[in-house]
């Protein structure tokens, strides 16, 4: 059995995989990866501050348009039921 410092290396040359790793397609996948990690680190901080702003701004005025949209409807209830004339629809 050869040493383990032969195993890998074809007559006196660098192994497959140490040619394979300094090869330019390496290179070229290495940096692609590095800016997917990027680009996946900056979408998910835009999601964070486009899901944070929602909840801040968006949620509460959609319950307060509700609520507004409840109140208008008890109203047209009550003059209805007290024989008001309805109310114009808006």
């Amino acid at each position: 059995m050869p040493p383990s410092s032969a195993l890998g290396k074809r007559d006196g040359g660098d192994g497959i995989l140490a040619a394979l790793s300094l090869s330019q397609v390496a290179a070229h996948g290495r940096e692609a990866a590095t800016r997917a990690k990027k680009l996946l680190r900056s979408t998910g901080k835009a999601a964070w501050i486009a899901g944070t702003t929602f909840l801040v701004l968006v949620v509460p005025l959609i319950i307060e348009m509700d609520r507004e949209q409840q109140l208008n409807d008890l109203e047209l209830q009550q003059q209805t039921l007290l024989g008001g004339p309805p109310a114009p629809i808006k």
